[in-house]
């Protein structure tokens, strides 16, 4: 069934809402909090929609690592998403993310598999990539290959980063990758950096670049590819969908990905959402947000 398109009466509405919760906690947060504190209040501030009522939840490790299931009523075995959330690398979990992971279930009408990796700056790069990769290892060898990995925001770089890192390693790949809003570039190189900067009203380049550097440490560059995934080699990875928001600064990272791919025979297809922030998917209030949960949904039933 077509979704149909939000009018913009509905948009408007909610994404004032979206605005106003935003203002409210990135204030808080630079207030003084401390980091611990920071990373409750993030999940509290995005795990407190109602998700999708009708997935279940089941909480287990995977490498080791805190993981949870979400599986829609109709989830065939086999069918498995590999979830990679976002978070700068130093914010974020399954419980931040259960919402979107939830409403991502229901739509490709699949298990959706979400892990907790290590966040800097207590666990600094590589951390992060070897655990995503290390989840993807062990799915693998279980015989569960993965249908396809999705990852939002810093989450869609190890997304891409663990593609990269399976096909040099000759494991079975996905069949495809759905990245939400990517940063993909930790050298923010690309125009969307500056000019969008007075649009994105979740994210801001000084607070992407102190993000990276804390991710980095002093012992790895930002154009490093193992870093900044869409700099390395892109060639022989399966098909990947885009979405991202028109008023997104990293939204250049999302063209970058769709050249240098291209040039190495890749397919890309990049979806703008006019006028959306930076992941604006785990906001369930906006209507956006639903319409492109639908489309990703039908994509990923059609592999």
């Amino acid at each position: 069934m077509t979704q149909p398109l939000p009018s913009p009466a509905d948009s408007a509405v909610a994404f004032e809402r979206v605005r106003a919760r935003i203002k409210a906690a990135t204030s808080a947060w630079a207030a003084g909090m401390s980091l611990a504190e920071i990373r409750a209040s993030f999940e509290d501030f995005l795990g407190a929609g109602e998700g999708a009522p009708q997935v279940t939840r089941s909480p287990h490790a995977l490498a080791g690592l805190p993981a949870c299931a979400f599986d829609a009523a109709e989830a065939e075995a086999g069918r498995t998403l590999l979830y990679c959330h976002g978070g700068g690398f130093q914010i974020g979990s399954v419980r931040s993310h259960a919402g979107l992971m939830a409403r991502l279930a229901a739509a490709s009408g699949m298990r959706v598999l979400g892990f907790d990796y290590r966040l800097a700056p207590e666990h600094r790069f590589p951390a992060a990539p070897d655990d995503a990769f290390a989840v993807y290892r062990v799915l693998v060898e279980a015989g569960d290959i993965p249908l396809a990995l999705v990852g939002d925001s810093a989450g869609g770089a190890l997304a891409l980063g663990t593609a990269i890192r399976a096909r040099d390693a000759g494991l079975p790949l996905p069949k495809a990758l759905v990245l939400l809003s990517p940063w993909l570039d930790l050298t923010m190189s690309g125009e969307s950096y500056s000019a969008l900067v007075e649009q994105d009203i979740f994210s801001r380049p000084e607070q992407l670049k102190a993000m990276a550097r804390t991710y980095l440490g002093r012992d790895h560059a930002p154009a490093d590819p193992t870093a900044s995934p869409v700099l390395g080699d892109l060639s022989g990875l399966p098909p990947i969908l885009v979405h991202a928001g028109g008023a997104d600064i990293t939204l250049d990272d999302s063209h970058l990905l769709a050249r240098n791919a291209a040039a190495q025979g890749g397919r890309v297809e990049v979806e703008v959402f006019e006028g959306m922030c930076h992941h604006f998917q785990v906001f369930e209030e906006l209507p956006e947000a639903a319409l492109s949960l639908a489309r990703i949904g039908a994509f990923l039933r059609a592999l």
